[in-house]
């Protein structure tokens, strides 16, 4: 996408001057007497009154993502910047053979096929579960004919971000789910969310991986995990009251983890939406008024896959 600043006059600006931006001749007037050439003038301040801020790249975007049929990720607007971002957070996990996984098993594996001490360079190759680590879930993970991990629209990768606190809650019932009540009290103190936006839970869980507690297995009842997520309400109120492009949480699945049927699964990613689990650094970011900056990798047919996600705050 390429954005162009309106060309400047300089005719529009100076009065009695009709070479705008062409060469001058610089010799100087015999009859002058020394005042500054104020085109000159004339030229810079026209030049930075309509430099571009972040505001206008981002209005820009959403204007050329409309002509460009973008909108089908319930893109109505590309997300502005409230302020210039002063920090930029890294909100990944470190992906390795001892994160955990939902299957228990670990996602990545290194086949290490060249060695720079007998090589003169290193060389893996990975063996790695797309859904493992900090990463997308895209449409067609839970559809029959949904988009792919490559076919995510640019667009709706950089997202307003808002977070759903319910730490709290979910210290005292790891099962707890994020539920509509939670959803229209965020509204009540930070407004509508934006269209584009992504909805993240922070149930503080990322402070919980290398430990058994993240995944929650239950072996008196068959394996069966705990971990917070988003209730089917919940879910169904975003898709029908928002334009919310993304869901994130900080657990292992959108779904809560006693979870049978992965209803928010089979609701959220077959009506064009995508997710990210196992998000970390949401303590770092605030209740609004972030940008979540989403690496999905472009892998054709892909279901998913890791992602270096960050926060601009």
């Amino acid at each position: 996408m390429v954005f162009k600043a309106e060309p400047v006059t300089v005719a529009r600006r100076c009065a009695g001057r009709a070479d705008d931006l062409a060469p001058r001749d610089r010799t100087p007037d015999p009859n002058s007497e020394g005042e500054p050439d104020m085109c000159d003038i004339c030229v810079v301040n026209s030049v930075k009154e309509r430099m571009l801020s972040r505001r206008d790249v981002f209005k820009a975007g959403a204007t050329a993502a409309a002509a460009t049929g973008t909108a089908g990720l319930g893109l109505a607007a590309m997300p502005a910047f409230a302020q210039a971002p002063r920090a930029l957070h890294d909100m990944t996990h470190e992906l390795s053979e001892d994160f955990p996984t939902f299957g228990g098993v670990p996602g990545i594996s290194y086949d290490k096929q060249f060695d720079f001490a007998k090589d003169g360079y290193n060389l893996y190759v990975l063996s790695v579960n797309e859904h493992t680590g900090t990463h997308v879930d895209a449409p067609l993970h839970f559809s029959a004919d949904g988009a792919s991990v490559a076919e995510l629209p640019v667009e709706s990768l950089a997202c307003p971000l808002c977070v759903i606190d319910i730490r709290a809650r979910a210290s005292e019932d790891r099962d707890t789910q994020v539920t509509p009540d939670d959803l229209k009290s965020w509204i009540a103190v930070n407004g509508e969310i934006p269209d584009g936006a992504a909805v993240a839970m922070n149930s503080g869980w990322a402070s919980k991986v290398g430990t058994d507690a993240f995944r929650g297995a239950d072996a008196a009842r068959g394996g069966s995990l705990h971990f917070p997520g988003f209730h089917i309400e919940a879910t169904q109120m975003l898709l029908e009251e928002t334009g919310a492009v993304c869901m994130a949480v900080d657990t292992l699945s959108l779904d809560h983890g006693p979870s049978a049927d992965f209803a928010t699964h089979y609701a959220w990613l077959p009506a064009g939406r995508y997710g990210i689990e196992c998000l970390a650094g949401l303590d770092r970011m605030p209740a609004a008024g972030a940008m979540l900056m989403v690496g999905a990798p472009k892998v054709r047919g892909g279901t998913g896959g890791p992602a270096r996600v960050m926060g601009l705050v």
